[in-house]
């Protein structure tokens, strides 16, 4: 069977094809080889990826070494952290969709014959995945790993967003200036996705559990030399993958998925994986509701072994040496799908069979089934007459005397006006704090509400008051929050009628997210309720506003 690249590179009919390769350096051998793409996201504004030129350059290495000849090119890659709290916040979940849609464009405009997925970061990495099973080529993703931890702040090892906790301490008197100008300096000491089990590093394992990493690809920190050398090996494995024929259509299935959210839920990861693992199963035609199912179900029989930072003092270094991903599929590999194939060409049995550790087990990060640091859920589905489709929470951050929790609406309709009502000090204990028109299509782009729960935790409040939305939480957050509200408030989901003082539970075990208002009343409002103008008419924004699915249908653009 010929490769891809051959169909447009053939003498002498693709002679032309032939002389645009060779005009920027490509040799006859080159053109005799297949044709490898890396999708490179590498650029200087996003911790992230900084070191990513230097990964591709050991990637490059390896697919000559195999036998391969390298197109490389680059994919746009945006900030969670500097786009917190603004307007900029509003791109970054519609970024996901631009990025699939960029590698489609360059892999298939040039018939490439795999792919080397080159990201680290929150949506970086599930766009890259929805490209790869959507193209149905050979690939491979690699990330360029987590940062290491910060010095010591408020007892544990502080991180990127450790300033937005600082900040709510400051205005609050409980530390002081130079100590908080201190901590910039100290809290993000190396360059890498952060230091925390946020989203970033939640996609970057999920990736590994779905067989598109190679074993141990998620976790080696961005500053040690193993990463370069998993470039390496990347680059022979895709070659080998060409050479196989293996494709990522064969490595992305349902039962793939399932391993994937076991893991999730097994670790405690981020309730924003819901999103993108749904938005890669509608490349496979999955439907929404079979995902929505199966978070559910899975959740309830699967333990949390593994518990990292917010959920412990622990970070991603200490989740690395404790063995990571593949020691948390191995320890769970009785509720695996074994058999599913890998990018190493092997199935997940066989890699947790031949994996060696490089350091001892620590049960203080990673434990077992039979002695799970929790046997409820590391993440929850939640319904109810606020959530009629469904909502998002993550158990694993939440206190446990904060899983049922009622209280009185303090209702915003934007995330600024919650945040500054935090800091002034007008939030106070039993508030349920209400940030509504951030969903996918009122925000439009479902923004975190990271720093509100940030400055509820600095204030002291984090054990005291609860936050829901139809926006979205960073991975990093803790404290009572529930997010993801379907249907949204801009599409007229009960959550646009709340009022201030209106009573609202939260029920985690019971999965129930419940306004403490009668049908009829909320019938009543929602027919005197107006639709409010869209935010962006013009631009991606105002394309994204007008396509974007709901948050229970992975918030992809859909036609």
């Amino acid at each position: 069977m010929e490769q891809r690249s051959s169909t447009i590179l053939s003498k002498p009919d693709w002679s032309f094809n032939r002389s645009v390769f060779k005009s920027v350096g490509y040799s006859d051998d080159d053109l005799n080889r297949p044709v490898i793409g890396i999708a490179n996201s590498w650029n200087e504004l996003v911790p992230g990826h900084a070191n990513l030129r230097q990964v591709a350059e050991h990637v490059r290495k390896g697919i000559y070494r195999a036998g391969g000849a390298v197109a490389e090119f680059g994919v746009i890659a945006a900030c969670d952290g500097t786009a917190q709290g603004h307007a900029g916040m509003h791109y970054i979940l519609p970024s996901r969709d631009l990025i699939a849609n960029d590698i489609e464009v360059m892999v298939e405009a040039h018939r490439l014959d795999g792919i080397v997925l080159l990201g680290s970061c929150d949506k970086i990495v599930p766009g890259m995945l929805m490209a790869a099973a959507r193209l149905k080529i050979p690939a491979i993703f690699l990330p360029g790993g987590p940062m290491l931890g910060g010095v010591t702040f408020d007892g544990r090892k502080s991180d990127l967003t450790t300033m937005s906790e600082a900040l709510g301490m400051l205005k609050s008197d409980k530390i002081d200036a130079t100590s908080y100008e201190q901590l910039e300096e100290l809290c993000g000491p190396t360059c890498g996705s952060c230091a925390f089990y946020g989203t970033a590093n939640t996609m970057c394992c999920l990736a590994e559990a779905l067989g598109m990493s190679l074993p141990g690809a998620a976790l080696v920190p961005a500053v040690y030399a193993d990463r370069l050398r998993l470039g390496e090996e990347t680059g022979r494995a895709i070659v080998a993958l060409v050479n196989s024929r293996i494709s990522a259509e064969k490595i992305i299935t349902y039962q793939s998925l399932e391993n994937a959210i076991r893991v999730l839920m097994a670790t405690g990861g981020s309730t924003n994986a819901v999103l993108h693992l749904s938005a890669v199963a509608a490349e496979l035609d999955i439907a929404a509701a079979t995902m929505m199912a199966a978070y559910d179900s899975l959740s309830r029989s699967t333990p949390q072994i593994a518990k990292v930072n917010p959920a412990s003092r622990y970070d991603m270094e200490d989740f690395h040496r404790a063995g990571g991903i593949p020691r948390v599929l191995q320890e769970i590999s009785s509720l695996l799908h074994e058999d599913c194939i890998t990018v190493t060409g092997k199935t997940v049995g066989q890699n947790i069979e031949t994996y060696r550790f490089k350091y001892p087990p620590d049960t203080n990060v990673i434990t077992s089934l039979d002695k799970p640091f929790s046997k409820q859920k590391g993440l929850a589905i939640l319904r109810g007459n606020l959530a009629p489709a469904t909502a998002v929470t993550k158990p694993a951050a939440i206190a446990p005397e904060m899983h049922v929790f009622t209280g009185s609406a303090r209702v915003f309709d934007c995330e600024e006006a919650a945040e500054a009502a935090i800091l002034k000090g007008g939030i106070k204990a039993g508030d349920v704090v209400v940030i509504r028109y951030e969903g996918p299509k009122g925000g439009p782009g479902m923004r975190e509400m990271y720093k509100a729960m940030k400055y509820l935790y600095g204030m002291g409040l984090a054990k005291k008051t609860a936050l829901i939305t139809d926006g979205r939480f960073s991975g990093t957050n803790n404290g009572c929050f529930v997010g993801h509200i379907s249907p949204e408030a801009a599409e007229g989901g009960p959550l646009a009628v709340v009022r201030d003082g209106d009573r609202i539970t939260i029920d985690i075990p019971g999965g129930n997210l419940q306004l403490h208002l009668s049908d009829q009343e909320i019938s009543t409002r929602l027919e005197l309720w107006h639709r409010p103008e869209p935010k962006f008419t013009r631009g991606y924004l105002g394309i994204y506003s007008k396509l974007a699915s709901s948050a229970a249908e992975g918030a992809v653009i859909k036609l």
